[in-house]
């Protein structure tokens, strides 16, 4: 569900939102995206950093961002990359990368 349709369920109470936190950890910094949308459904939740994942209808998304965000935060860098959500209410994407960065080969 995207926008469009939680505010036309919502009525005019649903204003979309987006929060962006950092938090020094030490050896690691930590990035937070939450949004108030619709969070990820259970039955989904294993599959979102999947290549050619997607929930949404042909032709209007290809399913590799999130896979290849995972690649790059994870492979790459040596980081992690979650998320906390919770259905009808938010998404909350966190990464977590090693302050001394070193590029994976």
């Amino acid at each position: 569900m995207n926008c469009e349709k939680k505010r036309a369920e919502a009525g005019n109470h649903f204003a979309p939102a987006l929060s962006v936190r950092t938090t020094n950890l030490g050896e690691r910094v930590e990035v937070r995206i939450r949004d108030n949308g619709n969070g990820i459904p259970e039955h989904t939740r294993e599959q979102v950093f999947n290549p050619f994942f997607t929930t949404k209808a042909a032709g209007e998304g290809t399913g590799l961002g999130l896979s290849l965000s995972y690649d790059i935060i994870v492979k790459a860098h040596g980081g992690e990359l979650t998320f906390e959500t919770e259905e009808n209410k938010y998404t909350e994407f966190i990464v977590s990368l090693p302050r001394d960065l070193q590029v994976q080969s």
